[in-house]
């Protein structure tokens, strides 16, 4: 498993990070819930509700684009940093054609991820 270079603990409600800030480093759930979510207008969608084991903000940090959504505890969550200089390593020991499928894959979630809200944003008009 990935080393943890640090843990730190989010109330309910604390933003872990927020959508379009930079993605520096990736993040394992250790403890508790996080949830990610979109804005779309003045509603929020919840992406998914994250529990212990995983992991999230890998996209920003793989294709080195901002944050696609909003990191957001529910309850008192534990969150750990995955150790840049570790998952650097890891991620470098990669082949240079595996590491493009792994940048496409992210690149299309993240594309299919803004259609989806620009659809919604279109029905909710």
């Amino acid at each position: 498993m990935f080393k943890i270079s640090s843990y730190k603990t989010f109330q309910d409600g604390q933003i872990i990070f927020e959508d379009g800030s930079e993605g520096d480093c990736i993040y394992v759930v250790k403890g508790g819930e996080v949830e990610i979510s979109k804005n779309v207008g003045v509603r929020k969608i919840v992406v998914e509700i994250l529990k212990e084991g995983d992991i999230f903000g890998e996209m920003a940090y793989i294709d080195k684009t901002p944050r696609s959504a909003t990191a957001t505890a529910k309850g008192t969550a534990v969150v750990g940093t995955i150790d840049r200089n570790s998952f650097d390593a890891e991620f470098n020991k990669i082949s240079a054609d595996f590491q493009k499928i792994l940048k496409t894959v992210a690149f299309r979630l993240r594309k299919t991820t803004k259609r989806s809200v620009k659809e919604q944003k279109t029905k909710d008009d």
